[in-house]
């Protein structure tokens, strides 16, 4: 399954990742590798919460890319 993150760095020069689809669903590292990893862990953790407790798994991201000339 493939999520969208949100990776932004603050101003303590943590990154931030978060998962829109998920809400809530936020983790941190201090380089932007360790970030990943850790938000990876959060998304499935958040998955299996769900799945435990009944509730509807929002579905995976489906992207196209297109090529545009000007």
């Amino acid at each position: 399954m493939k999520y969208r993150i949100i990776i932004e760095q603050d101003e303590d020069g943590m990154y931030i990742a978060e998962c829109p689809a998920l809400p809530g669903c936020i983790s941190q590292g201090e380089t932007r590798a360790e970030a990943l990893e850790n938000i990876r862990d959060a998304i499935k953790g958040y998955l299996e919460s769900l799945r435990k407790h009944g509730e509807p798994i929002p579905p995976p991201i489906e992207e196209e890319i297109i090529e545009v000339t000007l």
